[in-house]
This record gives C-alpha cells, sequence and structure tokens, in this order.
C-alpha cells in the first residue's frame, strides 16, 4: 500500500486537528479584513468573494529526485459572516456594555489546478476540489463577573500525499465543539476560565480510516492585571486522545502547562515570555518501548511598534497597527509517525499599514522537528531512529484597497524541508524508503470584493 510512502512527507506536520475558519484568513485582524457590512436589526452581515490565482511549484510535495509536478492554481472564495453590532455600530447607540456577543461565519474555497506540463493535465486536472469551513460563537456576560461561551467548528481540507491517486490524498474533516466558564473578580483585573473541547478528525479515504481520532480537552487560563500595561499569564491543558479503529496507532494522553507574563515595556517595546513543562502518556503495543515527550515548553517574543501604544492583548504581545517582531516556541504535538514530534521555531515578522488602504506583512521562520524511534504497526522491529528535520516557512502578503469594498492583492509562500532523512515503508526490505526533503514556493495574484 502506497500509505507507508506517502504518510511521512507531507502529514508529519498536521496531525493535530486543523482550527476551523469562518472565512479564508486575508487579514487575521477583522477591523482591516471586513468591510462595512450591512446591519439587520441587532446583527450585522459581512459578505465577500476572492479569487486568485498563482503557481504552485511543487503541488505533492516530492523530494527533487521524486519528480515534483507544477501547476497553475485558480481559487475561487465566497464567504460570509454573521455578529453582533461590532463598536463602531455601538457607539452612541447603545451606551450600556453587551450582555452578548454572537459571531458565526463560513466559507467554501473552490480550487481548479492546471498542470505546468501537459503531460500531467489529467493527474493535475483531477485533483480540483472544495475546501470549507465554518465556525459559532457565542459569549454570555462577556464583561461581567461570571461569564459564558460556546462554539462550535467545522473544516474540511483536502490535502494531496505524494502520490497522484485522489484515494490517496489526505482528505480529512474536523469537527470541534467546546464550551467555558470564566470568572472576573475585581473589576476585571482578575480572570480565570475553565474550558472544555471536543475534536474529531475524520478522513474521508479508506486507506486512512485508521488514522479517525477524537480528542476530549480539559482547560484552564488565567490572567492577573497587575500593571495598567502588563499582566501574569497561565495555560493548561490535560488531553486524552483516542483512535476509533485504529490496530497501530497509539492512544494516549498529554499534559501541558505554562506560566509567563505579557506587556509593555515602553510605549513602542511589548515583550511576551511564557515557560512551562509538557508530558504525553502513550501505550505502547506489545514488544514496544514507550515513547514519551517529558521536556521544556518555552514562548517569547519582543515587539516593536513604529507608533506607541496603549492596550494590552492577552494571546500575544500587543496589538498594533505597524510592528517588527522576533519570537521564539518550543512545543510539542502528536504524530501519525510515532507518539509525537517536537519544534523548535524560531521567527521575525514584520507588518505594516499605511492610511488605512494598504496592508503588507512578510513572515519568516526556521524550525528544528525532532522525532524519537518508531516501529512498524503491530511489531517490535524497529521503522526508523530518531531523526530531525530543519524546516524554513517564509510568506509575503499584501493588499490595496481601490475602495470600501474592493481590493487587489499577492500572496507568496515558500516551504522547504532541508534534512536527508528517509523514512522505511518495508518491515522486509530496508531499500524502500521515502525521502522527506522538498521544497514549495507559491505565487498569488488576486481581487477580493466585501462589504
Amino acid at each position: 500500500m502506497k500509505f507507508r510512502l506517502i504518510l511521512a512527507a507531507t502529514l508529519l506536520l498536521g496531525a493535530l486537528p486543523l482550527t476551523a475558519h469562518a472565512q479564508q484568513p486575508w487579514i487575521a485582524d477583522r477591523r482591516y479584513g471586513e468591510g462595512i457590512g450591512v446591519r439587520a436589526g441587532d446583527l450585522e452581515v459581512h459578505p465577500g468573494v476572492s479569487g486568485e490565482f498563482g503557481y504552485d511549484s511543487n503541488y505533492f510535495l516530492r523530494a527533487p529526485s521524486e519528480d515534483p509536478l507544477a501547476a497553475y492554481r485558480l481559487r475561487i472564495t465566497p464567504s460570509i459572516t454573521l455578529s453582533t453590532l461590532g463598536p463602531q455600530r455601538r457607539d452612541g447607540i447603545t451606551p450600556v456594555v453587551p450582555t452578548v456577543n454572537f459571531r458565526a461565519g463560513a466559507f467554501a474555497a473552490y480550487n481548479e489546478l492546471i498542470a505546468a506540463e501537459s503531460a500531467h493535465s489529467k493527474d493535475l486536472s483531477k485533483q480540483r476540489h472544495v475546501d470549507a469551513g465554518g465556525d459559532l460563537n457565542l459569549d454570555l456576560f462577556p464583561q461581567g463577573r461570571v461569564g459564558m461561551d460556546t462554539h462550535a467548528k467545522f473544516v474540511r481540507v483536502v490535502q494531496a500525499s505524494n502520490d497522484v491517486d485522489t484515494e490517496n490524498a489526505y482528505d480529512r474533516d474536523t469537527f470541534g465543539l467546546g464550551a467555558g466558564l470564566t470568572w472576573r473578580p475585581g473589576g476585571g483585573l482578575f480572570e480565570w476560565r475553565a474550558g472544555y473541547d471536543l475534536l474529531y478528525n475524520y478522513f474521508e479515504h479508506n486507506a486512512f480510516s485508521e488514522l479517525n481520532n477524537y480528542q476530549h480537552s480539559a482547560s484552564l487560563r488565567g490572567r492577573w492585571r497587575f500593571l495598567p500595561r502588563t499582566a501574569m499569564l497561565y495555560d493548561g491543558t490535560y488531553s486524552w486522545l483516542h483512535y476509533s479503529n485504529s490496530t497501530y496507532q497509539n492512544d494516549g494522553s498529554y499534559l501541558k502547562s505554562r506560566i509567563g507574563m505579557n506587556g509593555l515595556v515602553t510605549n513602542h517595546l511589548g515583550f511576551l515570555g511564557m515557560i512551562g513543562w509538557g508530558g504525553t502518556f502513550y501505550a505502547a503495543q506489545a514488544g514496544q518501548p514507550h515513547q514519551q515527550f517529558d521536556s521544556l515548553l518555552a514562548q517569547a517574543e519582543l515587539k516593536w511598534y513604529l507608533s506607541g501604544q496603549q492596550g494590552l492583548e492577552t494571546v500575544s504581545a500587543p496589538v498594533g497597527l505597524s510592528w517588527v517582531a522576533a519570537g521564539y516556541t518550543r512545543d510539542f504535538s502528536t504524530s501519525y509517525l510515532g507518539n509525537f514530534y517536537r519544534r523548535d521555531r524560531g521567527y521575525a515578522t514584520v507588518s505594516y499599514l499605511l492610511g488605512g488602504v494598504f496592508i503588507a506583512e512578510v513572515t519568516g521562520g526556521l524550525s528544528n522537528v525532532a522525532f524519537p524511534p518508531s516501529y512498524f504497526p503491530n511489531s517490535a522491529t524497529i521503522r526508523n531512529g530518531s531523526f530531525s528535520e530543519r524546516r524554513i516557512d517564509a510568506q509575503l502578503f499584501a493588499e490595496y484597497r481601490l475602495s470600501d469594498t474592493f481590493a487587489i492583492n499577492t500572496t507568496e509562500n515558500y516551504d522547504a524541508n532541508i534534512t536527508d532523512a528517509a523514512i522505511a515503508v518495508s518491515s522486509t526490505d530496508p531499500t524502500q524508503t521515502d525521502k522527506l526533503e522538498f521544497s514549495r514556493w507559491q505565487a498569488f495574484i488576486g481581487v477580493r470584493w466585501f462589504l
């Protein structure tokens, strides 16, 4: 089965459930990504549609010796969001703090692929597909002493393997549900949230049905704002992972716990620092030793604002209009090759907004991804010893608004796996391996209508 050959190349960093986005994330900050919207009573609606055309140098993420195939790509993405009134519409209309915040959205992205070389037209044309997703978020008493929140999400992702057969693609659906209870004594200077999440990952093709899994997660998150622009933070999660019908993936659980500080050192310099510990508790098949993660977790970020800031955001260094940031993260994730992988990543980002009509962001990162030894399914035979990969990622996004409802943009991406590692695919023939090395760049130009 091609499964063993294709699994390592593209899915190693995709084991954790994907986050469902209510629309394609053209601009992450909704203040600049959405238009004025249409008011419908106490709600506002933001429809939109975008189109992109571009080039993909290695759609199947193949190694240089595995005949990479390039493609031209057309992507069309309608989207819509529905929410309670934003702050712009509430000003002067709703003087009291709202007791309910609601937001829901959906998108569908049609992808058409055209082979750069006519000899591969059939292989690429049958890769046309539709990605889709949606989410719903409800927040009750968002500034009250006690608040409640609940959310639901869905995302369908089509991800090609290094095999042109679509039956060997990693097409998967992720469903998520969650709820939380938040306590805010002292006017919000202290905040503590307890939550629960359920995620289910479903692979659409029979070749990967044994990877179907669900995860339960219980989480705690706290913030103590002991200075006007500085807060102590805590987050912790305990998760249970179960494969629905697998004979070779190991069930288990894992714990993550971190504490740190987030704040503005000056009006221009922000700092985020988190440190903690993580551990896994996986079962092991007969004859195989337990492979567990038990090590340090860390995150650090320095962000310099081109104009001074007065606010404080608790999920990253404080937000601003134009800034430069550099950071480092150390974390681990569950893996479909073995039980887990550890990633150390350094990154830098520049984001610039000009006159409210032009936004540009450049991000680049370098990662070291380490895997413990892995074993062939239902066997004590070592498949691969421990190894590491070096990953490079870079992205440029720029958009210019021609009007309040129309914009043109460009997106460039580069991803590479710099390694000489190869995964064994046969327990009887050691010469059969899958090379992990690849490089891929993508370039798109697009237009976007939004309201």
